[in-house]
């Protein structure tokens, strides 16, 4: 018995190669795509890829430098160099404990300025991105431009306000003219506590609570009670006929009665002393005790200093009924 191992398909079986004109077609179809594809989607596809690529490595940069301010890491020193500048990083350490209301501020402050940063830098670049994929399939953009020129002029006249609120609440961070937890006077019977602060408005706290929403682009001036340090005044009115060596030494033992106190030593920057005889009418003399102290204490301090006075000076026999006295923060 014998097998036939020949592979001549039958008569009636088509044959499965493909035929020389179905392969030239394709070859065809394949390098028309390829041309097609080597034109403006190969260019476009570059643009965005480039483009994202930028946009990341800007924001990781922003994103990178915003966090180091913001959690007051020091700048790396390469090794063996010896910079006058230098600040180790336990020095920092201690700089942050000392004063975490800073702290916190400036974590604010870097953080909202680099969302900004980051906002602007996917709008441009976005932008930018856009306009030259248009350019690439064949789309005039000069007219484009034009219009967008047009109508940005007259969104520019219409949010004009917005911008200056913008703007002005950019420069109130940067520039830190107050923060969180101060106590500001923005003008307008806007009086009180900053409870947030946001690139188009601040928040003001009000002593009766109420919630004061104002416009930073409004603010023409801003007084902050607790920045830095305050000072703490205490205003101690005395018959006029009083003798005046007699009250400067009373208000004295009062002064370093209150310094000495352990719950109030610590806000003290400097002692407390008696600037002597500020104003005198027909019936009172105004004598005034100041003295430096930490920011937000003054207020505390001074009632100190009130009640100090009031003691001493009846003691000495100066005050003969209730003194009448007020605190100025």
């Amino acid at each position: 018995m014998s097998f036939s191992t020949s592979t001549t398909p039958s008569p009636g079986t088509p044959d499965p190669s493909p035929s020389p004109e179905i392969l030239r077609e394709s070859i065809e179809a394949g390098g028309r795509f390829w041309t097609w594809f080597t034109g403006w989607p190969l260019r476009v596809l570059i643009i965005v890829v480039i483009g994202l690529l930028v946009l990341v490595l800007l924001r990781r940069l922003i994103s990178h430098v915003t966090e180091r301010i913001a959690t007051g890491q020091p700048r790396a020193t390469p090794k063996g160099s010896k910079g006058w500048f230098h600040r180790s990083p336990i020095v920092g350490e201690a700089l942050v404990l000392a004063n975490p209301l800073a702290s916190a501020r400036r974590a604010q402050r870097a953080r909202t300025v680099g969302s900004v940063l980051n906002s602007t830098a996917n709008i441009v670049v976005g932008v930018m991105i856009l306009l030259m994929i248009l350019t690439e399939v064949g789309f005039r953009v000069g007219p484009l431009l034009a219009s967008a020129g047009v109508a940005g002029i007259a969104l520019g006249f219409g949010a004009q306000s917005l911008v200056k609120d913008f703007i002005s609440g950019i420069f109130i961070l940067v520039e830190d003219q107050y923060g969180v937890g101060d106590v500001v006077d923005l003008g307008s019977g806007a009086e009180g506590v900053i409870e947030e602060v946001q690139l188009r408005t601040t928040q003001v706290r009000s002593v009766d609570g109420t919630l004061w929403w104002v416009r930073n682009g409004e603010i023409l001036r801003a007084g902050n009670r607790t920045q830095q340090w305050s000072r703490a005044l205490a205003e101690v009115r005395v018959p006029v006929d009083a003798d005046v060596d007699v009250v400067r030494a009373a208000l004295g033992r009062a002064a370093d009665l209150v310094a000495a106190d352990p719950e109030l030593a610590g806000d003290f920057l400097e002692p407390p002393s008696v600037r002597g005889v500020d104003a005198v009418t027909d019936f009172s003399m105004t004598f005034t005790v100041h003295a430096q102290v930490n920011p937000g204490t003054q207020w505390d301090v001074s009632r100190a200093l009130l009640r100090a006075a009031q003691g001493q000076l009846r003691a000495a026999g100066v005050l003969r009924t209730e003194a009448i006295g007020s605190g100025e923060a």
